[in-house]
């Protein structure tokens, strides 16, 4: 192998690796494979030699038997049974890759990955999802019934199916049969083999019985079974578990059409620490943001800025102080209510293991089901034209959540690269490769969602951004920053950067955070007083001088 490996050009040795013909770094597969072809053929001569020499003795033994002929033509039958599988079991043994094409049962795994995994966690929350996935996944549920398992219980219910077939039922008599032959024998002619004989088999095989394996490990299986016994009492106190946010009981908005003129906020005296942190996120904040206004909150990396949207969005509650909505103290509002009246894009923000088309309208759950919508946001998301180059469009996953079960061969050496083998079978496989860019203008476009009005409701009266341009180069984050100036309308606006450019310059109300407010104001006046907000933006701005 390393002779030939040795003489191969580079676009020959590339497209040979591509096709999985050997792998480039890794040799003892190829030892491996030549070893158990060896076995294999070892183990079918092996079997071939037992099954004649089984033929040679019982035909010589009990040639001169009564019933002799019998006995070994069922002692032949039963080596050839044993020998082969029944035909279902051969029939798995052939397939290369095991896939699911029900897409309910794909929509439950996607939807059970999103609340079950914490990194979709913060964004469950603040998009105040759980009710309508869980509505998903009960409706699919219901549809598929009890055919929703996995492959490994899938297989096993085949498993169970076929011992019970008669295929499997004729091998378990043939099996047995020369053995109910020769016992009818010994009992119709006690005398034709010693009692000494008979009796010692009997005892043999009875006391054989008491330390069989089912009996032996009775005492140690008491302790795996203690602790399943244990972890299903754990997944029935998680209905004790109690929210550390407390919801209020204050409807809001009391008039839902309110919402097209914004909401404001105030912070009084706010101070926050997060669950085991030494260091305070935020260290007595006051501001207030005006129903309607554009504010951009701007700071260096860990000044506070993200932890501002955090507890607006009341994914936590400060450690002290007040914060205001529409002048209501924020924790007597419902929280359903008030993540409904908010759209939030938090700088980690997740792709949720669903198609395109699910992670945009999961923005807006009342919106969900509605292409058209779906479609308006991508455009302004700039995501519209890259998606529909996609071979699936919008019903494109980046994450598939179902994955696809292979053959013990395959994912040994012979099939390296399986996404060929998919892309044949028109399977899912993997992850999509999307660029950083990309992927956040899918983001923009869910929380885009939340801004397009039905003909029920209106739309979210704050939109909350952090970092929405991290990934974007300049044009396409101009484009954003464009639409999203004539999306606004009377919303009220949020965005925490610390890139300055066109935005601060439109905002009413700019925040330069360094744990507490170091300054606020509008552009000019914050450069006219030429402290630390006046120096970053002229340490960025110098750059393109």
């Amino acid at each position: 192998m390393f002779n030939s490996l040795i003489c191969l050009d580079l676009p020959t040795y590339r497209v040979s690796v591509s096709m999985g013909n050997f792998r480039s770094t890794d040799y003892s597969w190829i030892s491996s494979v030549v070893l158990q072809t060896f076995e294999m053929l070892m183990n079918i001569a092996t079997t071939v030699l037992r099954l004649l020499s089984q033929i040679l003795v019982l035909t010589t033994l009990l040639r001169e038997q009564q019933d002799g002929l019998l006995l070994a033509i069922l002692s032949l039958l039963q080596s050839i049974f044993c020998c082969h599988d029944t035909p279902n079991t051969v029939a798995r043994s052939l397939v290369w890759v095991a896939a699911t094409a029900n897409e309910d049962y794909v929509c439950m795994k996607g939807l059970y990955r999103v609340i079950s995994s914490p990194l979709h966690r913060k964004e469950l929350v603040a998009g105040n999802l759980g009710e309508y996935i869980s509505a998903q996944f009960h409706e699919s549920a219901e549809r598929i019934g009890d055919d929703a398992v996995d492959f490994s219980e899938a297989a096993q219910t085949c498993s169970v199916k076929d011992s019970l077939s008669m295929a499997s039922i004729l091998q378990e008599v043939i099996y047995i049969l020369p053995l109910i032959v020769f016992t009818w024998r010994i009992v119709q002619k006690q005398m034709t083999i010693p009692l000494s004989l008979v009796s010692l088999i009997l005892i043999y095989q009875n006391s054989n019985s008491f330390s069989s394996p089912p009996l032996s490990e009775m005492p140690s299986s008491a302790i795996p079974l203690a602790t399943k016994l244990a972890n299903i009492r754990s997944i029935y106190a998680i209905d004790n578990v109690k929210n550390q946010v407390v919801d209020g009981l204050e409807p809001f908005p009391e008039d839902r059409q309110s919402l097209r003129s914004g909401i404001s906020i105030e912070f009084r005296n706010v101070s926050f620490q997060y669950p085991g942190a030494e260091r305070y996120a935020l260290r007595n904040v006051s501001f207030k943001i005006e129903a309607g206004q554009l504010c951009v909150i701007v700071g260096t990396n860990g000044s506070g800025k993200s932890t501002i949207l955090n507890l607006i969005s009341r994914i936590y509650d400060p450690t002290e102080g007040m914060i205001l909505v529409d002048n209501r103290d924020i924790k007597t509002l419902r929280l359903a209510d008030l993540r409904t009246a908010m759209s939030i894009l938090f700088q980690d923000f997740t792709h949720f293991p669903l198609s395109i088309r699910e992670n945009i309208g999961l923005g807006n759950p009342t919106l969900a089901h509605d292409n058209d919508k779906i479609r308006e946001a991508a455009r302004l998301g700039g995501a519209e034209e890259f998606v529909d180059e996609l071979p699936d469009g919008f019903n494109s996953y980046l994450d598939y959540p179902v994955n696809n079960h292979y053959a013990p061969l395959m994912e040994g050496g012979w099939h390296a690269n399986l996404s060929a083998i998919d892309s044949v079978g028109g399977l899912h496989f993997g992850h999509m490769g999307l660029s950083g860019g990309q992927r956040q203008r899918l983001g923009v476009s869910r929380t885009f969602m939340r801004s397009l009005a039905s003909e029920t409701e209106s739309s979210a009266g704050m939109l909350l951004f952090d970092e929405p341009s991290a990934s974007l180069d300049p044009m396409a984050e101009h484009d954003l920053f464009e639409r999203l100036r004539k999306l606004r309308g009377n919303k009220t606006m949020i965005f925490s950067t610390h890139r300055f450019g066109n935005l601060t310059r439109h905002a009413d109300l700019i925040l330069y955070m360094d744990q507490t407010v170091q300054e606020q104001g509008t552009h000019d006046e914050l450069m006219s007083k030429e402290g630390e907000y006046a120096r970053m933006w002229n340490l960025q701005a110098n750059a393109f001088i």
